[in-house]
């Protein structure tokens, strides 16, 4: 029978409280058309999508910032921003005056200019200012963008509903689902990174 442990949260005293919306900088990850379709399909991507629209809804009507992140691997890659394959979902597109951060690397702090749009925003590194996260692949950009923003003293939340991944071979060659690659993504967020709710529904949006 496995023994569950503390998470390191609680050994170093960091809280858990969820961010509040109104108070908080929305980041969509990566919600790029190629996660719904062809060889980067993830399980789940629908559903994750139109938790996010909901998410990015609630945030606007809050008057939440929101910064859009994307993955550009360069023209005829499944990750070409210029062509409809890499570009943002039409359910969560940018409106006018909201930030698209372009990146090449899971952390979407590496590498980019998004500190210093956080920064423009009144979000300064260091601040513990709270950032909501969302988006694609729950164990690669969304857990990777959350210890970034961890490691620069930010206090970030991710929207586990508003994520989705895939399944793939696991070292001893069998298969390591989706399911449970995502439950292992997000169980590491929470162990330190930062906060994590199931939906958007838990945060306030006030």
């Amino acid at each position: 029978m496995s023994v569950v442990s503390k998470r390191l949260r609680e050994v170093v005293g960091l809280d858990d409280r969820p961010a509040r919306l109104s108070e908080s900088v929305l980041v969509m990850i990566d919600f790029q058309n190629t996660y719904r379709e062809g060889v980067m399909a993830l399980e789940g991507a629908e559903e994750a999508l139109a938790e996010g629209a909901r998410l990015l809804e609630r945030a606007r009507a809050a008057g939440a910032p929101v910064v859009h992140v994307v993955n550009d691997g360069g023209p005829g890659t499944p990750y070409d921003v210029r062509a409809r394959i890499g570009a943002i979902s039409d359910e969560v597109a940018p409106r006018a005056g909201e930030a698209v951060v372009v990146k090449q690397l899971p952390d979407s702090f590496r590498g980019t200019d998004l500190e210093k749009v956080l920064d423009g925003l009144g979000f300064a590194a260091g601040s513990g200012k709270d950032l909501v996260l969302a988006g694609f692949m729950t164990h690669m950009c969304v857990l990777f963008t959350a210890q970034g923003a961890f490691n620069l003293g930010y206090r970030p939340t991710v929207v586990a509903a508003a994520t989705a991944t895939r399944s793939l071979p696991a070292a001893d060659g069998g298969v390591v689902p989706a399911e449970v690659l995502r439950a292992g993504a997000l169980a590491t967020v929470a162990d330190l990174f930062g906060v994590v709710v199931p939906s958007g529904e838990g945060l306030d949006a006030g």
